[in-house]
């Protein structure tokens, strides 16, 4: 499987670079949020979890930790190589077939805001195709402000993620710029996004056989949805 640059993305700094700009020496390092926590709060203790762009593992393995049975989705094989005690498989997300369902489909990370919106579809629709009729697909969202007040930085453990820029591109599409730095090393990664309202987000899903059930955050960047059953 080649692993090919994504249109407009890129990345800058030591070791491995992945097709969407990822250094993959950066993401080990980055410290986990309370994504964890958020993703425990919202299913059952112990499902099975299907993490859609897992990377290295920085959400992977805190929810191993906690009793969830995980299978890591990446597609590239280098972020894979950092995953421990999960089942690993190395995929684009748009074209996974498991031939299975999970209680849980994980995709974070914004990947739901691609820039293209058949790239969407297909995402959404993996997800569809991967959970139980009776689980959730759980979606982190940017926030309102995510493009605005620029430049913004906050600390990551001893560095600093630096949102340098956010440009148009072309309509409704952006092109983000980020540098990571810390005192051994930088990194900076851009990448396309496509800011979604409430209104275009629930229409994705509803496209794909998804529905909110709901918001699990007050600023509304995660959300749990489930599928659309086909009654009789």
């Amino acid at each position: 499987m080649s692993e090919l640059t994504r249109e407009g993305h890129r990345g800058t700094g030591p070791g491995a670079i992945t097709p969407d700009g990822c250094a993959v020496e950066l993401y080990e390092r980055l410290p986990v949020g309370d994504e964890p926590d958020i993703v425990q709060r919202a299913v059952p203790a112990r499902a099975r979890i299907l993490e859609l762009g897992s990377g290295t593992g920085r959400m992977t393995h805190p929810l191993v930790e906690r009793g969830f049975t995980v299978t890591a989705v990446d597609e590239s094989s280098a972020m894979l190589e950092r995953v421990r005690g999960a089942r690993t498989v190395r995929s684009p997300i748009e074209e996974l077939e498991l031939g299975e369902r999970f209680d849980v489909v994980l995709l974070a990370s914004f990947l739901v805001h691609t820039a293209d919106p058949r790239v969407r579809g297909r995402l959404l629709r993996a997800c569809r195709r991967h959970v139980a009729d009776e689980g959730c697909v759980l979606i982190q969202r940017e926030d309102a402000g995510r493009h605005e007040n620029l430049p913004r930085e906050r600390a990551a453990g001893d560095g600093l993620i630096r949102v340098v820029s956010s440009e148009p591109v072309r309509p409704g599409v952006r092109s983000v710029h980020v540098e990571y730095v810390f005192p051994d090393a930088r990194w900076t990664q851009t990448f396309l996004s496509c800011p979604l309202t409430t209104e275009a987000f629930e229409g994705a899903l509803a496209e794909a056989g998804l529905a909110v059930d709901a918001y699990l955050t007050d600023d509304r960047t995660w959300v749990r949805a489930r599928p659309v059953l086909d009654r009789p």
